[in-house]
């Protein structure tokens, strides 16, 4: 009986792992939301709610998860955008560690700028664990779109990131 039973639950994780490996998350339409956050540790990430930002498409943007050595101007210069773009419309978040932390900082953002539709942008095999992540932190009356940056990830990538979400989204229905 507990061999069935374990032999249920390696099957349930194999499809599960295939689905999550094999359909991953799609870039957004530009479609407008009152706020952008990207989640940083990627390319790409920033390149996309930059053009967000530059097209109309929000009105402000996070970036969750900055080194605390990194300044406006930096970035500024590293992105190749004008200062006064930095200073009317991107924050940049400290506080955060990982993607836990990111959606707390997030909803505290969320909150402060009363941002009611949200765009997340992180890269397509991390998307699905943002999501749970601020969908736990933010209020509900927040719309939340995807905006997935694609990528090409290992098989480790993704063993590891299926793994995390599964053990997340566990300890979600634990109530942890």
């Amino acid at each position: 009986m507990i061999r069935r039973i374990l032999s249920l639950i390696l099957l349930i994780w194999m499809l599960g792992f295939a689905g999550f490996a094999l359909f991953l998350p799609q870039p957004a339409p530009l479609d407008r939301t009152d706020g952008v956050v990207v989640l940083t540790g990627g390319a790409k990430r920033i390149d996309r709610g930059l053009e967000v930002l530059e097209k109309g498409k929000a009105r402000r943007m996070l970036i969750s998860g900055v080194d605390l050595d990194v300044k406006p101007a930096e970035l500024a210069a590293e992105y190749k955008r004008p200062m006064k773009l930095f200073n009317c419309c991107i924050d940049l978040g400290f506080r955060a560690v990982d993607t836990r932390s990111n959606a707390l900082e997030t909803a505290r953002w969320v909150a402060r700028n009363k941002v009611k539709t949200l765009r997340v942008v992180t890269h397509d095999w991390h998307m699905r664990r943002g999501l749970l992540e601020l969908e736990i932190a933010v209020p509900d009356d927040v719309e939340i779109l995807a905006d997935a940056v694609p990528t090409k990830p290992s098989f480790y990538v993704l063993f590891r990131e299926y793994n995390k979400y599964w053990l997340r989204g566990a300890a979600a229905l634990a109530g942890v």
